[in-house]
């Protein structure tokens, strides 16, 4: 392990609130009022928070953009002595916000990073879902595009664990539908809005129900949005059972496999999807 030299600073990786200002932990308003410099993912932003904390730390921008010069620079004042506090936008740095390079380039020249933990929306809305929470995968922001996103949700379908994802409010309707398509519309889902804010909406629910609920109401389709999905079933996950499996092979030997998986859903209560994903293994 890299010595860490007594005169070199201090990055600190600091958990700011995702939106109830009393989530603001003692610890991080102590840290960013002592240490040299705060680096904010958008400094205007950050600044509202930092005046009603009566913080007078002046900040300088770092994110997603920030170029190696700019890593290089928060790095060279760090081994002059100088701490720094980073910071994003809201929650939790680092969790789909920037900073893994600043961290990883920090430890790499042998400077001590400090974590200050407080909110982060991701374990929040963990926290209320009831979901299993013993297993889960954070998968940040779907993307954009909806062929990318359906071959990524795909990727995940089988997924065992609770799957967590961030979604912007104008591509939410259309993440719900995909999800229905994809994962069958009895997977149970999870919309966890606004976190700690006036207007904090918790709702689980079939995910086709969920379509019809967001649909129907344009009030869903706004603020921050965090989606967890339960984890596939034993079934959904390749464990047929052995009559279920009967089943199949008797139907794919007299019918077309999109038939018999649709024939073959309405016999076992397994999703159609899944059925025939099986039945196209079967015939590798």
């Amino acid at each position: 392990m890299t010595a860490v030299a007594s005169h070199q600073g201090i990055l600190y990786v600091v958990a700011t609130p995702i939106g109830n200002l009393g989530d603001m932990v003692p610890r991080a308003v102590e840290t960013l009022q002592t240490v040299a410099v705060i680096a904010a993912e958008d400094t205007r932003h950050s600044s509202r928070l930092l005046s009603h904390f009566g913080i007078k730390t002046p900040c300088i921008a770092y994110h997603d953009h920030s170029d190696e010069l700019r890593v290089e620079q928060l790095v060279g004042r760090m081994q002059a002595g100088d701490s720094i506090a980073l910071i994003s936008d809201a929650g939790t740095p680092l969790v789909s916000d920037p900073g893994y390079r600043l961290v990883r380039s920090a430890r790499q020249a042998g400077i001590q990073v400090v974590p200050v933990p407080g909110a982060c929306a991701m374990i929040a809305a963990l926290s209320a879902a009831g979901l299993p929470s013993d297993r889960f995968a954070f998968e940040g922001f779907l993307p954009a595009k909806q062929v990318a996103r359906c071959v990524h949700l795909q990727a995940l379908a089988t997924d065992p664990r609770t799957l967590i994802f961030y979604e912007a409010p104008h591509r939410i309707l259309e993440t719900l539908q995909d999800m229905t398509q994809i994962f069958g519309a009895e997977r149970e889902v999870v919309i966890a809005r606004e976190l700690t804010k006036t207007f904090e909406t918790i709702k689980n629910d079939k995910v086709g129900d969920l379509v019809n609920w967001v649909a129907g109401d344009s009030n869903q389709q706004r603020g921050e949005i965090v989606l967890l999905v339960h984890g596939a079933s034993k079934q959904e996950n390749g464990m047929m059972t052995p009559e279920q499996a009967h089943i199949m092979k008797v139907l794919l030997e007299e019918l077309p496999v999109k038939q018999a998986a649709s024939i073959g859903s309405r016999l076992t209560g397994l999703k159609k999807n899944f059925l025939y994903d099986w039945a196209l293994q079967q015939s590798e």
